[in-house]
C-alpha cells in the first residue's frame, strides 16, 4: 500500500533553503527557472517539527544525526557506573567507529573534539545498548588489551544496531560501518518546485549605529540577500509496508508515525532567513491519496508549463486548475481512480477528480486514520 502527500502553498517574499552562494535554491523545468526547496532541507523541518516532538520524544522514539557519538556514549557508561579509566579508555576508541575501512582510522589527536568522522544517523535508543556492549568488551579484556584492539573486533562484538526511530525507519540510514545497520528509507520527499517561473530579487540593507552623534550620518554596515516568492507543489510518499518493516512490525507506531507526517508535511517550516522574512505561511490544498500497490505518481509534470496569475485569477487558482486537469488525464490514462481513494483539504473552494473534500487538516488526518490498516 502506498499513501501519497500532494501539496500546493504559496509563500511571500522569502529565502528558505539557500546553495552554497546564499540565493535561493532553484532548479530548471519546463526549459525555465523554478524555485526549488530540497527534500534534505523538507525533511529535517519534519523531523525536527513540534508534531514529531510531541508525538514521539517522550517515548525515545526520535533519532538525531550527529558526530558526538562518543560523548553520547560518555553519558550512558557514567549512568551504568563505569569508573573514570574505563569511561575515557571507551569514549577514546569511539571517534574509530564509522571509518574501519578507510585510511584515516578516525583516531582523535590531542586536542581535538572526540567526534567520529563521519555523521551518524542514530537513534536514542540505541545508544544505551551500544553503551553496555561496549563496556562489557572493556572488561572482558582489560585496559591494556582495549587499547591495543583492533576497531573490526570491537565493531563485530557490537553487532549491528537496529534502529526502532521514526524518523530513521521514514528517511533511512547509510553508514559505512558494521555497528549500524543500513534502513531503506520507507518515505520519498521530492524537491518542491514552484509551479510558476521564478524571479530572483534582492533587498539592499543598511545598518546605522544607534548611539552616533546627531552630527554623523552614514550606515555602519551595508548588504544585500537574496529572495523569491514561490506557489510551491509538493510531494510525498510512504511505503506502508516498507514502514511497518522498518519498526519492527509495530503497525500501531506505524500508524502514529503517518499520520504525524501528514500534520508535520503541512505545518513545519523551513527556517532559512525566516528571522530576515518570516514566510511563516501554510498550504492553501493538501491532497492525500491512498494506492492499493506501490504505483507513486508525482503530478510535477501538471506544472510543465508554468503557471501565471490572470486578472481574477491567483497563482495558486492557476496551480490547481492544472493539477486538476493533470490528474483527470494521467489518472484515466492508466486507471489510477480504480486503485486509489482520495481526499483533500483546501483554504478555499477548490476540487479535485475523484476526490472527497474535507473541511479541515484534522479531518483529512482522521479520514485517513480510517484507510490505514488497523494494529
Amino acid at each position: 500500500m502506498l499513501i501519497q502527500i500532494h501539496i500546493l502553498q504559496n509563500y511571500a517574499p522569502s529565502n528558505l533553503n539557500r546553495d552554497d552562494t546564499g540565493s535561493p535554491k532553484t532548479a530548471y523545468f519546463g526549459g525555465v527557472p523554478r524555485g526549488r526547496i530540497s527534500s534534505q532541507c523538507l525533511k529535517r523541518s519534519i523531523r525536527l517539527s513540534e508534531t514529531f516532538k510531541a508525538a514521539f520524544e517522550a517515548e525515545n522514539l526520535l533519532a538525531k544525526r550527529t558526530k558526538r557519538l562518543p560523548e553520547l556514549i560518555r553519558v550512558e557508561l557514567q549512568a551504568l557506573g563505569a569508573d573514570e579509566e574505563a569511561v575515557n579508555a571507551i569514549v577514546a576508541r569511539v571517534p574509530e567507529i564509522g571509518s574501519e575501512s578507510g585510511r584515516d582510522k578516525g583516531k582523535v589527536e590531542e586536542g581535538e573534539a572526540v567526534k567520529t568522522r563521519q555523521l551518524i544517523f542514530i537513534g536514542q535508543n540505541e545508544i544505551r545498548p551500544m553503551a553496555e556492549k561496549l563496556f562489557k568488551l572493556y572488561q572482558e579484556k582489560g585496559l591494556k588489551a582495549w587499547k591495543k584492539l583492533d576497531i573490526k573486533e570491537i565493531t563485530r562484538a557490537l553487532g549491528k544496531s537496529t534502529p526502532c526511530s521514526i524518523d530513521v525507519a521514514m528517511f533511512g540510514r547509510m553508514t559505512t560501518s558494521e555497528a549500524f545497520e543500513n534502513v531503506q528509507a520507507a518515505v520519498q520527499v521530492a524537491h518542491a518546485l514552484s509551479a510558476n517561473t521564478v524571479e530572483q530579487e534582492f533587498d539592499y540593507f543598511t545598518a546605522v549605529d544607534d548611539l552616533q552623534p546627531n552630527e554623523e550620518t552614514g550606515a555602519e554596515m551595508i548588504g544585500d540577500v537574496e529572495y523569491n516568492s514561490s506557489t510551491y507543489y509538493k510531494y510525498i510518499n510512504v511505503h506502508w509496508e516498507g514502514l511497518v518493516k522498518n519498526l519492527g512490525d509495530d503497525k500501531a507506531v506505524a500508524r502514529r508515525a503517518v499520520l504525524a507526517l501528514l500534520e508535520a508535511a503541512a505545518l513545519a517550516q523551513p527556517s532559512g532567513k525566516q528571522n530576515t522574512f518570516a514566510a511563516q505561511n501554510l498550504p492553501d490544498l493538501i491532497l492525500v491519496e491512498v494506492r492499493k500497490k506501490n504505483l507513486p505518481v508525482s503530478y510535477a509534470n501538471a506544472f510543465i508549463e508554468p503557471v501565471r496569475q490572470g486578472a481574477k485569477r491567483t497563482l495558486m487558482d492557476s496551480a490547481v486548475e492544472k493539477l486538476n486537469d493533470y490528474m483527470a488525464r494521467i489518472g484515466d490514462t492508466y486507471d489510477l481512480v480504480a486503485l486509489d481513494q482520495r481526499a483533500l483539504t483546501a483554504t478555499q473552494d477548490y476540487t479535485l477528480p475523484y476526490t472527497q473534500t474535507l473541511p479541515s487538516l484534522a479531518k483529512l488526518q482522521e479520514w485517513l486514520a480510517v484507510q490505514l490498516p488497523e494494529v
